[in-house]
C-alpha cells in the first residue's frame, strides 16, 4: 500500500514539475482543455441522460394513459358482468354447445355440473377467442385453465376448462 502511495506522490511531483516548467500560454491551454474535457464529461454523464428522459416522457405518458384507459374499461366491463343476473344452468349449457358447434368438427364439449371442458383439434385462434367471448358473455363462464399448443401458425389444439356461473355463484 505504501508503495502505491509513494508512486502516486512521485507522479504528482512530476506533474507539478511539468506544470511549473510550462510557459504561461501552455498553462492556459492545458487549463482550457481540462475545463473542456470536464464540461464534456458533465454533459455526457449528467445532462444527456436527463434530456433523453425528458424527451421520452410524453410518449411514455401517452402509453401509460392508454393502458390506464384500457384497465378502466376492463374494470367497468367486469363490474357490469358481475351485476348481471346468473344464467340458469340449462341456458349456460345451451350457449356453450351453440358456441362449440360454430367451431366445427375440431371441437368437443364435455359439460359437468360446475365446469365445462372444451377439447380442440386444429382450430383457428380467432375461433377460440370468439368461443371464449361467447362463453363469458352467453354462459357467464370463467376460464379456469387452458392448455393449448400451436400446431400451425394461427391454429391450435388442446383443452380449455371454464367454470360455469351457477357454480361460481354457489361459492
Amino acid at each position: 500500500m505504501s508503495e502505491q502511495v509513494s508512486k502516486l506522490q512521485s507522479l504528482r511531483a512530476d506533474g507539478l514539475a511539468r506544470w511549473a516548467a510550462m510557459a504561461p500560454r501552455e498553462r492556459r491551454l492545458a487549463t482550457a482543455a481540462a475545463w473542456l474535457a470536464g464540461l464534456t464529461l458533465l454533459v455526457l454523464v449528467g445532462v444527456r441522460p436527463a434530456w433523453r428522459t425528458l424527451s421520452q416522457a410524453p410518449l411514455q405518458l401517452r402509453e401509460v394513459d392508454a393502458q390506464l384507459d384500457q384497465m378502466r374499461r376492463l374494470a367497468d366491463e367486469s363490474t357490469a358482468l358481475r351485476q348481471r343476473p346468473p344464467v340458469p344452468p340449462a341456458q349456460a349449457e345451451a350457449a356453450l354447445k351453440a358456441a362449440t358447434d360454430r367451431l366445427g368438427a375440431g371441437a368437443r364439449l364435455a359439460v359437468q355440473p360446475d365446469r365445462a371442458n372444451l377439447t380442440l383439434t386444429n382450430v383457428p385462434g380467432e375461433a377460440v377467442a370468439t368461443w371464449l367471448e361467447e362463453a363469458r358473455v352467453g354462459a357467464r363462464a370463467r376460464p379456469l385453465e387452458a392448455n393449448l399448443q400451436q400446431v400451425k401458425p394461427g391454429v391450435y389444439s388442446g383443452t380449455v376448462v371454464v367454470a360455469l356461473a351457477s357454480a361460481m355463484n354457489n361459492r
